[in-house]
């Protein structure tokens, strides 16, 4: 069965499967390695990276939900230089496109990272992370206002106009079709829906709360019909295409995401408690399909019958 999959606009970005590793989840690639084979995968999404290199929050940073997990690192990476300089070298990108995540908590400098990446050629695409306080806005999310995110995007659109541009979206809002339409009218050629879900977990014994951030961010299975929800609602309110992810943890749950209308897929929290779990989703995948009925992953996208 043939998965390859193309996210169409200005800057393709060509798959040979919708199965793409979510950011945070996957370290920056090469961590994975022994687990399969990373050639194999449809793309990888590297770990957020920053201007400067950032040690994250202190610990603990990461609580076992039901059904999920809270994590609250902090964005901890090496810094842009150090990854393009030491672990891009160490990746497959010629056999695979890279993805890299950046965060920033200004415009100008979302676009200086994404000046940087431009230049490089083992880099397929940029996704930006707009769950990202704006500092000079009183520390309001980028990705809870529609101008705000317009405005990150378009400042990377211009700064790496030869690299497709992906925006993640959060799902911490009241409207995201409206946050989607906005970034979609600001340049980004496809969008990655959902980020986590803003949450808690406390220990009633201690009276402490179980991350020393308090807050953190939910995912896993527990935020699936939330992101089926996002996927739906962004999937008819614009025209790129949309990455779906958000508690995937089967072939069967990928699939709903196309059904409701993704191009493809991140997993994510999966790979923690199953570090070769998207190399076999490659696998498992069209043994889905074909229990299904299902000839292509086109048949099936935004097949949804409501």
């Amino acid at each position: 069965m043939d998965l390859s999959v193309t996210l169409a606009g200005e800057r393709p970005l060509h798959l040979k499967n919708p199965v793409i590793t979510a950011s945070g989840t996957f370290g920056y690639g090469v961590e994975f390695a022994p687990y399969g084979d990373l050639t194999s995968l449809g793309a990888i999404v590297v770990k957020g990276l920053s201007l400067k290199p950032r040690s994250g929050n202190p610990t603990p940073r990461i609580a076992e939900t039901t059904s999920g997990m809270l994590n609250a690192v902090g964005l901890q990476n090496d810094g842009v230089e150090n990854f393009v300089r030491h672990t891009l070298p160490r990746l497959p990108w010629q056999e695979l496109p890279v993805i890299a995540n950046i965060y920033a908590t200004e415009p100008q400098d979302f676009a200086e990272l994404g000046a940087i990446l431009a230049a490089e050629e083992g880099i397929a695409a940029l996704e930006v992370n707009i769950s990202c306080p704006n500092v000079k806005q009183g520390g309001i999310l980028f990705g809870q206002d529609p101008r705000l995110a317009a405005a990150v995007t378009k400042a990377v659109r211009k700064a790496a106009p030869n690299k497709h541009l992906m925006v993640k979206l959060s799902p911490n809002v009241t409207d995201i079709a409206a946050i989607a339409r906005a970034v979609a009218d600001a340049g980004a050629d496809s969008l990655a829906c959902i980020n986590t879900l803003s949450g808690m977990a406390v220990d009633v014994r201690s009276r402490r709360p179980r991350l020393a951030n308090v807050i953190g961010g939910l995912s896993g299975p527990a935020i699936k019909p939330v992101a089926l929800r996002c996927v739906w609602q962004v999937c008819n309110a614009v025209s790129i295409p949309v990455v779906g992810l958000g508690g995937i943890a089967s072939a069967e749950d990928a699939l709903e995401f196309i059904l409701v209308g993704a191009s493809a897929v991140q997993v994510g929290t999966a790979n923690f408690f199953r570090p070769d779990f998207a190399f076999d989703l490659v696998r498992e995948l069209p043994k889905a399909c074909e229990k299904l009925g299902v000839h292509s992953l086109e048949e099936l996208r935004g097949s949804l019958r409501v």
